[in-house]
């Protein structure tokens, strides 16, 4: 009764087109030319990256904004703990309760 019914090789039914004929394609390979000769250019000379340098002010900045990003990080991480803990003794809670009621229920009988 619950065994499922699996059907033999259906086959197809409506219009069945033939196959498509695929027909063959020459692979032609072509060699590359060589690249002409540059010709000779003397190298400038490559100018010197600046260094980097902070001020008091984007010192204080990029400080303050760690700060807040961890504090930020922090608090977004410790709510989620605490959602979880919280989720966690409802359901606690609740199974409890449901437990008591049948044992109550199992006794009265």
């Amino acid at each position: 009764m619950f065994r499922p019914k699996v059907p033999a090789m259906p086959q197809p039914t409506g219009l069945v087109a033939p196959p498509a004929v695929v027909e063959p394609t020459a692979v032609i390979q072509h060699t590359p030319r060589a690249p002409a000769p540059a010709p000779f250019v003397p190298a400038a000379p490559v100018p010197a990256r600046p260094a980097v340098q902070l001020t008091p002010g984007a010192v204080i900045a990029l400080v303050g904004s760690g700060t807040a990003v961890v504090l930020v990080v922090g608090a977004v991480l410790v709510s989620m703990l605490l959602a979880v803990a919280i989720t966690g003794a409802s359901v606690a809670i609740c199974a409890l309760v449901i437990r008591s009621l049948i044992n109550a229920d199992s006794k009265r009988r």
